[in-house]
This record gives C-alpha cells, structure tokens and sequence, in this order.
C-alpha cells in the first residue's frame, strides 16, 4: 500500500461477505488531497464492492473507513454524503422528467436548500435560495461543457452529456472525495475523449481527490497518476500506471498466464 502522510480517506483491510462468499478481501486504500486514482480489474474482481464500501452503500464484513480522521464505519450512505463523499453510478440515475439545472440543483438541497416551511409556504427565504441554487448549478453545469443545455429535460439529453450532468450533480453536493462509477461506460470515442478533458478539468482547477473505475485501460493509464488492480477480490497492484502495466499478476488477470506483461 502507497504510503500517504495525513490522509484524507482511509481503507483498512475492507472485506465484505456475501453469505459463504467473499467479494473483496482485506482491500486497503489511502488518499491524499487532490490524488487521482484509478481503480481496474477483470469482470467480477471485486471493483464494484469496494465503490459500494467507500460511499456507504454497504456494510463492510470486516475493516474500517475514514476521511479526514473520522470513523465512517458501518454509516449510512447519507453520513458518507455529508462527510464529503459523493459518487456517480454505473447506470445513470438521473431525474429524467427534471431539467438538467434542476437535476444539478438537487445536489445542493442537501446543504444550502430552505428549510420545509419556507418551501412550502413559497416564502422570500425560498425563492431566494432557489435564485443561488441555480445560478451556482448553471456554474457547475458550463464546468462540465454542458452550459448550452440547462433548460433541457435530462431525459432528452444525449447519452455522454447526461454522464456529465451525473457529475455535475455529485460535484454539487460541495464533496472532498468524488467516486466515479464506469464514467466513460457506453461512450464512443469522441465521447470518451471529452469526459477524459471534463475529469482533468475538475481534478486541476477545483482540487478535488478523484477515484474512478473503468473498464477503457487507456482511459484510466492516460488519466491517473496511480492505479490499484484488484483481482478475485484482492489487491494485486498499486503503483504508477507504468508499474502496474509491469507487474506480472496483472497481466496475468488480464492476459492469462505467460500471455505477456502489457495490459493497455
């Protein structure tokens, strides 16, 4: 494991059972600010369970977690919110029927939106917070290159601006940590060559710390500074992105074993 002077999170020793199967074993992780780390593995390796652990979404079996020095173990996914955590999905979830605006704007009740009353009663404090809460959405959303598309039904929108506007709206609950889920999953390769542009863009210019699982080996190899491998639920790489093409247990998850050391 990488070591990292005064983390922001920590993953020690993660393990997470499903009955009499194991999905991810004694997985460890720690970040520093602003890092930006890739996370691959075969189908099945166990990429999916450790995302799943870090937001909050499950439990883990053994193991605890951290940010900034405090405990996450075992909190509900809403804590890890609120604590700095955000993360995108796999498959897009995003609130179809809503504007892309009012999609990004969702992110931002969760710490600036008015209280019930003022809500319900259409009070100035509402309307007022309503004004702030999409003009800092249609900030976030020219972040992301989607600033011609803040009017549009999110459901029409086209396939790559809507994994965009999934950032956007992660980026709006105000997080430490983003967790990207497959960003590039179904893109073709215009697309994918944008997010990659969009992806470098948050990490430099809003300092965030970054952690993405992706299926493209280019994708990540080009994008990330360091890359962790994991493989039937282990950890069997952490290092440069030229490291980890290097190691022989890598390819062999990849490639078969003898089939070679490069993987992208």
């Amino acid at each position: 494991m990488v070591e990292t002077p005064n983390p922001l999170l920590q993953g020690d020793k993660l393990t997470r059972r499903f009955g009499g199967v194991v999905a991810l074993s004694d997985y460890s992780l720690t970040l520093g600010e602003g890092d930006l780390l890739g996370l691959i593995g075969p189908n099945g390796a166990g990429k999916t369970t450790a995302f799943n652990l870090l937001s909050g979404v499950l439990p883990p079996s053994a193991g605890s977690i951290t940010l900034a020095g405090r405990n996450l173990t075992g909190e509900r996914p809403e804590v890890f919110a609120r604590s700095g955590i955000a993360r995108t999905f796999q498959n897009i979830r995003l609130f179809r029927d809503l504007s892309a605006w009012e999609n990004v704007a969702a992110g931002y009740h969760m710490r600036h939106g008015a209280n019930w009353l003022s809500t319900i009663l259409g009070l100035p404090a509402a309307r007022t917070s309503e004004r702030r809460m999409r003009d800092k959405a249609c900030s976030l959303m020219e972040t992301v290159g989607l600033a011609d598309f803040i009017d549009q039904r999110a459901g029409d929108m086209p396939y790559g601006h809507q994994r965009k506007l999934e950032i956007a709206r992660a980026l709006a609950t105000e997080p430490r940590l983003l967790l990207l889920d497959e960003p590039a999953a179904g893109m073709n390769a215009t697309e994918t060559e944008e997010l990659k542009r969009t992806i470098k863009s948050i990490h430099e210019e809003l300092g965030l710390t970054l952690v993405l699982v992706e299926h493209d080996m280019r994708f990540v190899m080009s994008l990330c500074r360091r890359v962790q491998v994991v493989n039937r639920g282990e950890l069997i790489a952490d290092g440069t992105p030229e490291e980890v093409q290097a190691t022989p247990a890598v390819a062999e998850a990849y490639l078969g074993k003898g089939r070679g050391k490069k993987v992208a």
